[in-house]
Parts: structure tokens; C-alpha cells; sequence
């Protein structure tokens, strides 16, 4: 027994004694946060899909310059290699090599497998193995075809019986190990309003917001801001600004707004500087680009956190605020929050990617896409004037989410099947010198979530001009809804590329139907706010809110009423029903004026100027006094209308010879008025128009030279300043029975005399 104990004694101190067996080492690099990313682009789109950012080879068919970077392994030895990429058309079961391809390269060594090749769905693929001689050692990926090969991340094992989780969730708590990150977040905040979308929407809100004296978050998940409105997007604002019962509306968006001449423009058209410029001279905004948001905090109903991740680094930041406004286009701080939304049960506005192309000195090659749609020439739109504009767009049956980068590497099929017909096919021997200059990878969607507000507006409310009390933005764009074009479906008329717009009549393109404010807050989370194509509205509605300046001109007023929310210490939904009147005066300030805090004196910035009043219409309602319009006038004779002569009032002008045009008022109180006429300065116009003017103690005549400008803002000029008394007929009338040229006629204005 002494013996068996001692051999036992001695095996126990042996064992304690030994060196203990070798932990498995592993690195994971994520490819976005590589030093240099050479030709490759940071994708974002999809990472609520697949669960990362990631790096893209959008080389237009030629490869792209190689990304690099330098990272320290634990130690040396033999690593396992896992890639996580996909073949990005095996889906459709394409023909051909997969465009993807791509190589990776260790410390110079390139790996022996190519990348991109195997599977339909985000995955990892094995690499083989690689000896690390060197703790510090270079990584480099290694574009082959140009045809957007895409790589998530790489990781190294010497563990050879390991492999990768195969999750998407985005930050998992493998990927936070992996990547030795810490178990909590940054806090940044508490902020007055957080802003998550940097498009117009989100701009204009944070902007507005920021002015009016309060501290705000902005976050944005790209490098640029502008959205479907920057250069990575390229489509043009739309939706006239600045009208309405709040003329200041759109002065915010006048700053920010590209001025391009087409769609899609050019890079430097989209001005993308010039936005973050005049953002970052805010100084209660804190800009933050290259953040993603993907989970909120509640407190009961209420957001009290978001949290986003910025996309080159993997750092985590939590946003503390009071209020928040959901600005991505898709509600997805509202979906994250629970809060009720909605999405079209039918044909859907899709996604574009737009692209441009030229002509060379010289001939230039393109190489044959067989895994890209099959197209001929016939079976899509010439690309007239080198562009291939908005209506290449699919999606239209997809689940806006859900096959959102399905959607657009659909997209690029068609345009590399398109290009391919061009240079390859029946169109090769016109376009032996063209060559792609241009095609967005970042899609411009167009509609999915919509989120839902104490008013859900209708097309039936549009076209009936339903008047709602805090009707506030003037949505001046038809409604405008994309379907599929017969024409294009005949190849694939389960997925078509290409779209025709079905414009609505019963908007007012002028004068534009203002959205209620109650569109613009969430009816179930008391802290939310929304700006942009993730309003309360219906699918139809839509057609006519979600143009870009329309969009930014809902952020102008968000912004104002998170500042009251701030200064009353209330929600959203109080500022309609107690404290709107404070909101529309907010909205009757000018785009430039800004006050230190929310009980701070407004002023007026130096090298700020407010502008000048000069619209292309003028609506009466933003006239203090008594305004007649032309359309009110009791005419004879023939009369033309017009809208050339800029600015009118209300719908337009009208103008002719050889009749009248009687227009009858009534003040409500006695006393001395200034009654003054709308005209139009031209040449064709006559210069002895004859006018009279009855009033309390008799008539008055005038002769007007309407060859001249107008003097008083916006178009008017002085009849002079009568006595007349309250509830009295009066009328001004106009004798164009003799007249040298056309008589125009527009409103007539009467004021208190000063």
C-alpha cells in the first residue's frame, strides 16, 4: 500500500510539474478596418442582413487596386485560413465563372485558393493554411475581375480542428471576443435630440434642431452625408422649397442642396463637402460618420439609448437623449423600438443604381459577362446623353428589407448585361470607343418601412386638399409611383430592371399640399420623431412626400419642435395639441436665425444673410392684409394665362387687351389704406395701362407702364393710400380696352397705410 501511495504521490507531482499543453491562438481581421483599402469600397448597405460591414471590388470590370493592411499575430506558427465571402450570383444559378473572384495574400505569400467562388449565402470558406514566420505581417486582398468581389473578414486559427460560427448577427459575442473589444460601450450623450440618418432628412433636421438651441447627435453610416443626394447615389433634389403659409420653410435645404442638372450627375455636382462643411459649423451638432445603429435601449415605451457601431473600427457607442428621430429611410430606430409601422402589401417603389458612361479617343475593351443578365439591345433603354437614369430599378416584388442587397446585385446583372449588349453584342460595333465611367453600388432605394403617427396621410386627402390645422411642409411633387415597364419584362418578367413613373394628378406643383406635422412622430413611442420616406403616410401618399427637398424641409420642422419639446419639457405629440402656435412661429423665423438655448434671444450669425423673399409664386396666405387674386377678378374680353413672368401670385397670372377685369374687396375696419397692384415687367407689356381705384370719398385713377418692375416685394407696385370704410363695396378695375401692349394682371394687396 506505502508503495502504491508513493508512485501515486509521484505521478501527482510529474503531472503538476509538466508544462501544460498549448492554448490555440486565432485572430480575426475584419477587412473594414484595413489601413489602406486601395480600389475596394466600405459597403454598409446590408449589415442588418449579414452582420458586418464589408469590402467591395466595384471595379466596373477592371480589377481593383489592392487593399492592405498590417496586424500583429499572437504568436507564430501554423494558422488555419477562413474567409467569409460569397459567389454573389450563384443564387440565380448564373452561368460563367463567378464575377467575385478574388485572392489573399500573407505576409507576400498569396494563398493558394480563390475567394468569392463557393457559396450563395454570406459564409466562411476555408483558405488552407499559412506559416507565420513574423508576429507582424502584411494582409492584402487581391482583386481578379473587377465585378464587385466582396470580403467580410478573415481569421486565423492554429487550432486545426476549429471553425468559424457560422452567425450574422452584427457584433456577436464570438467577433467582440475576437476582436478583444471591451464589454461595454462608450457613452456619449445625454443629447437633447439624436439624429440616426444623415441623408436630407437628417440633415435638415440636426441642423434645424441645432440652431434653435439645442445639442445633437448626428449619426450616419457613410463616409459622406446627402444620402440618396450625395455622390455615391447621385439623384437630384427634387421638390420645390420656400412656399406655403411658412415661407421659411426650404432655407435650410436651399444651404445643403445639390444644384446637379441631371441625374445621376457628376461627383462634384453633389457637393458632398460643402454638407458636412455646414454641419460641422454647428456648434451644438456632433457629427459622427461611419456609425451604424443597430440596437436601442428602452425605458418602458420610451428610447432611451441608441447604440451604432462605427464600420471602420468595430468601436461601440451608446447615445443617451431625450428624443430621437429616425431619419434612415427604412424606420429602423422605430422598428428596433417596436414602434407600429407598416409596409406596402404589393407592387413597391424599388432600388436604383444609376450609372454614366462616354466615349473615348480610342477604342476600349469590355470583358463578355455570361453570368450577368442575358439583355440585346432591344431589351432596355438606350442610355441617351451617357446616362442610365432612375428607372433602372428592381425590387419591385422583393422584400424591401429583407432582399435588399439581393435587390441591387440584381441591379448591377442588368446594368453589366446592358453594358455587355453595348460592347460585346449587337450594340459593339457603335460603341467600340464607350467605356463605364460610373455605377452606383450604393442603391437609392425608394420606399419600405413606413412608420405610424397620430395621421396617417392618404392619397385621398391630398387630392381632396383635406386641411388639416398643423399642415406644415408643402409637398409640391405629384404622386408618383414606379411599376415595372411591359415593355422590359419580356426576359424576365418575374424580376424586372426596369420601371415607368405613373404620375397622379390632384397636387398642386406650385403651391404644393402641406403635410400635417402629426405625420412626423410615432403615435406608440412618445420620444420619437421621423423625417424623410419613413413618415406616416400610405404607399400612395408617398409618391408625393418622399422626393429629397421635401424630405429635408420635414427635418426644418422636426428640429423646431424638438426644441420646444426641450423647452416645455414635453413629447411630440404635445406640440400639436398645446403648444402649435409656439411651432408655427418657429417656422416663420428665417433658416439662418438661431438662439444659443431654448431660452435664448434669436439672432442672426455674422456673415449670415437671410434671403430675399423670391419665390417663383406666392402664395396670398403669406401676405399679411387683404389679396384678391386674378382668378377672383370679374373679367371681359379674352385673357391668356401665364406663369413665365416670376414671381406670381398664387397659380399664375393673366394677361391680354381689349377687355377689363374688375376686382371687388371689402376692409373690415375704417381707415386709411395702401391698395397696391401685382404686375409683370416685359417688353410686350403696355406702358398706358389705365387703372381706377373707388374708396370712401370717391374714385381715383392710375396709368401704370408695366413695362417696368415691380418695386414693392414680391411684385407689386403702390396705387396710393385711400380712406375707405368697413363693409363698403370697392373694387379696382382695369381698362385694357386701349392699351399699346398686353395688360397683366395678377392680384391686387391692400394694407393699413404706415
Amino acid at each position: 500500500m506505502r508503495s502504491l501511495l508513493k508512485i501515486s504521490f509521484c505521478l501527482t507531482i510529474s503531472a503538476l510539474l509538466m508544462p501544460a499543453s498549448v492554448s490555440a491562438e486565432s485572430l480575426l481581421v475584419e477587412t473594414e478596418s484595413f489601413d489602406n483599402h486601395g480600389g475596394w469600397q466600405l459597403d454598409t448597405q446590408f449589415i442588418e442582413l449579414m452582420g458586418s460591414p464589408y469590402l467591395l471590388a466595384h471595379g466596373m470590370g477592371k480589377p481593383v487596386e489592392d487593399a492592405k493592411t498590417t496586424v500583429k499575430f499572437p504568436t507564430t506558427g501554423t494558422y488555419q485560413v477562413f474567409v467569409r465571402t460569397k459567389d454573389w450570383v450563384k443564387q440565380w444559378d448564373a452561368p460563367g465563372e463567378p464575377p467575385g473572384q478574388f485572392r489573399v495574400s500573407v505576409g507576400g505569400k498569396t494563398l493558394d485558393h480563390i475567394f468569392g467562388t463557393q457559396s450563395a449565402q454570406w459564409g466562411w470558406q476555408p483558405g488552407g493554411t499559412v506559416e507565420i514566420t513574423e508576429p507582424e505581417t502584411e494582409i492584402s486582398l487581391h482583386d481578379l475581375t473587377g465585378f464587385d468581389g466582396r470580403c467580410d473578414a478573415i481569421w486565423f486559427t492554429t487550432d486545426a480542428s476549429a471553425t468559424p460560427p457560422a452567425e450574422a448577427k452584427i457584433l456577436s459575442s464570438w467577433r467582440k471576443t475576437e476582436l478583444g473589444l471591451p464589454e461595454n460601450p462608450i457613452e456619449d450623450g445625454p443629447y437633447d435630440l439624436v439624429v440616426v440618418g444623415g441623408g436630407y432628412s437628417g440633415i435638415g433636421t440636426a441642423i434645424s434642431a441645432a440652431r434653435m438651441g439645442i445639442k445633437v447627435a448626428l449619426i450616419q453610416n457613410r463616409p459622406v452625408l446627402g444620402g440618396n443626394g450625395s455622390s455615391e447615389v447621385r439623384v437630384w433634389a427634387q421638390g420645390l422649397v420656400r412656399r406655403g403659409e411658412f415661407p421659411h420653410i426650404g432655407e435650410i435645404v436651399d444651404e445643403i442642396s445639390d444644384h446637379a442638372t441631371k441625374s445621376p450627375g457628376t461627383y462634384e455636382e453633389f457637393e458632398d463637402e460643402k454638407k458636412e462643411r455646414i454641419v460641422r459649423a454647428e456648434p451644438n451638432i456632433s457629427l459622427f460618420l461611419n456609425h451604424h445603429a443597430y440596437k436601442v435601449d428602452m425605458d418602458e415605451d420610451r428610447i432611451a439609448a441608441v447604440y451604432a457601431f462605427d464600420t471602420r473600427t468595430s468601436e461601440v457607442r451608446r447615445f443617451s437623449g431625450t428624443l430621437f428621430a429616425d431619419c434612415t429611410g427604412h424606420g429602423t430606430i422605430g422598428y428596433l423600438a417596436d414602434a407600429d409601422y407598416d409596409i406596402h402589401d404589393g407592387v413597391r417603389m424599388g432600388m436604383s443604381n444609376m450609372w454614366a458612361w462616354a466615349e473615348a479617343d480610342s477604342p476600349q475593351s469590355f470583358p463578355k459577362t455570361p453570368w450577368a443578365l442575358d439583355l440585346t439591345m432591344n431589351d432596355f433603354p438606350y442610355p441617351r446623353d451617357f446616362h442610365g437614369q432612375w428607372f433602372w430599378e428592381s425590387g419591385f416584388e422583393k422584400d424591401s428589407i429583407k432582399d435588399l442587397e439581393s435587390i441591387r446585385d440584381w441591379n448591377l446583372r442588368a446594368v453589366y448585361g446592358a453594358w455587355n449588349a453595348m460592347k460585346n453584342k449587337d450594340g459593339a460595333e457603335k460603341h467600340k470607343n464607350a467605356h463605364l465611367t460610373w455605377l452606383a453600388y450604393i442603391g437609392g432605394p425608394r420606399e419600405s418601412r413606413r412608420l405610424l403617427g397620430d395621421v396617417i396621410l392618404t392619397e385621398e386627402d391630398i387630392v381632396s386638399k383635406k386641411q388639416f390645422p398643423d399642415g406644415m411642409v408643402p409637398s409640391t411633387w405629384s404622386i408618383d409611383l414606379h411599376y415595372p415597364k411591359r415593355q422590359y419584362m419580356r426576359k424576365y418578367p418575374d424580376n424586372p430592371f426596369i420601371s415607368v413613373a405613373e404620375h397622379g394628378k390632384g397636387v398642386d406643383r406650385q403651391y404644393g399640399y402641406p403635410i400635417p406635422y402629426r405625420c412626423f412622430y410615432s403615435r406608440d413611442v412618445p420620444n420619437l420623431f421621423m423625417a424623410g420616406r419613413c413618415i406616416s403616410v400610405t404607399h400612395e401618399a408617398l409618391g408625393t412626400t418622399r422626393v429629397m427637398r421635401t424630405c429635408g424641409m420635414m427635418g426644418e420642422v422636426v428640429g423646431k419642435a424638438a426644441s420646444l419639446c426641450v423647452k416645455f419639457g414635453c413629447n411630440p405629440r404635445d406640440i400639436y395639441t398645446s403648444y402649435l402656435d409656439y411651432l408655427k412661429d418657429l417656422a416663420r423665423k428665417p433658416g439662418v436665425v438661431r438662439r444659443d438655448n431654448v431660452d435664448g434671444e434669436f439672432y442672426t450669425r455674422e456673415g449670415d444673410t437671410v434671403p430675399e423673399m423670391e419665390y417663383d409664386y406666392v402664395p396670398a396666405s403669406t401676405l399679411k392684409g387683404l389679396v384678391v387674386d386674378d382668378m377672383k377678378a370679374k373679367v371681359t374680353g379674352s385673357w391668356t394665362g401665364g406663369t413665365g413672368l416670376k414671381p406670381f401670385l398664387e397659380a399664375g397670372y393673366r394677361y391680354g387687351r381689349g377687355g377689363t377685369a374688375t376686382f371687388p374687396f371689402r376692409v373690415e375696419k375704417d381707415g386709411e389704406y395702401e391698395v397696391r397692384f401685382a404686375t409683370g415687367a416685359h417688353e410686350n407689356r403696355a406702358t398706358n395701362t389705365r387703372i381706377s381705384v373707388t374708396h370712401a370719398e370717391g374714385s381715383s385713377n392710375v396709368t401704370l407702364n408695366q413695362t417696368k418692375a415691380a418695386d414693392i416685394k414680391p411684385n407689386f407696385v403702390s396705387l396710393g393710400k385711400f380712406q375707405f370704410k368697413a363693409g363698403t363695396d370697392y373694387e379696382v378695375h382695369v381698362d385694357a380696352t386701349q392699351v399699346d401692349g398686353n395688360c397683366h394682371i395678377d392680384a391686387i394687396w391692400v394694407v393699413p397705410a404706415e
